[in-house]
């Protein structure tokens, strides 16, 4: 049965904050979001919310690169491409805006909960 007390943007495969897989579930899924190389660095693995920070970055960065490419397309497309082919790529922009921006809001969600987790840890030591 789903935590009522979570988001809509939270992701299906992690977790709830509190369960024992929490942070392990959340590991697995950000790495999913991230360059493979990520996965070369042990600190990611034993600090969860290192990578959930570098998740966001990398997933931010991502989604301004498509706005970018939505603003810019028609204009540095337009010699190059027939006009339908330049509608598909704009769709696509729009689609994978629209995908990327949902799985920003996701790790946004994940990021917290993960920041609570480690701040209370520290509370405890």
């Amino acid at each position: 049965m789903p935590d009522q007390s979570l988001t809509p943007d939270w992701p299906a495969s992690v977790h709830p904050p509190g369960s024992d897989s929490f942070e392990q579930t959340a590991l697995v899924w950000l790495f999913d979001h991230v360059p493979a190389d990520y996965r070369l660095h042990g600190v990611l693995r034993r600090h969860p919310v290192a990578l959930s920070r570098l998740a966001r970055q990398y997933v931010s960065a991502a989604l301004e690169a498509a706005r970018e490419g939505y603003r810019t397309a028609r204009v540095d497309l337009r010699e190059h491409l027939p006009p339908h082919a330049l509608d598909q790529v704009m769709n696509a922009y729009l689609e994978e805006g629209r995908r990327t921006a949902s799985v920003l809001r996701s790790i946004e969600a994940v990021d917290a909960e993960l920041r609570a987790a480690a701040t209370g840890r520290s509370a405890d030591a």
